[in-house]
């Protein structure tokens, strides 16, 4: 009997020979494209997720590149490869160094395992991306 370790493994396994592997810029489009689109379809619930968003991440007792990890973090541990581009271009934006969002990503792994290990290749691609070296 297989257990949920095999499962996952073999799902991501399959997802990866499956389908073709966007690229970091592809992943922050679609994004954006999602949020246009739920704008077209409901514009009360797209400005109501963009507020919650915005005073989410906004400037507070946590500095806005300190809440751009926190979010990077776990999205690495959420396996969401959107996010992990979304925050790295955003925290990228913030003067965040690769030193610096590798080690977010280390803290991932740390708390989360191996499965956070593998997300950090998305990581990488993002931070090789959207950071001129």
């Amino acid at each position: 009997m297989l257990d949920r370790y095999c499962i996952n493994k073999l799902k991501y396994h399959i997802k990866i020979n499956t389908i073709d592997i966007m690229d970091a810029t592809e992943k922050l489009n679609e994004v954006n494209r999602i949020i246009g689109e739920v704008g077209k379809d409901n514009a009360e619930f797209q400005g109501s997720l963009m507020e919650f968003m915005s005073g989410a991440m906004s400037e507070g007792v946590l500095d806005v590149k300190t809440k751009e990890y926190i979010a990077l973090a776990l999205g690495i541990a959420a396996r969401c490869e959107w996010c992990i581009s979304y925050h790295v271009y955003n925290a990228i934006k913030m003067g965040a160094t690769k030193k610096e969002l590798m080690e977010v990503g280390y803290v991932a792994v740390l708390m989360y395992g191996s499965t956070a290990l593998m997300e950090m290749n998305n990581l990488v691609d993002a931070i090789n991306k959207f950071l001129p070296e």
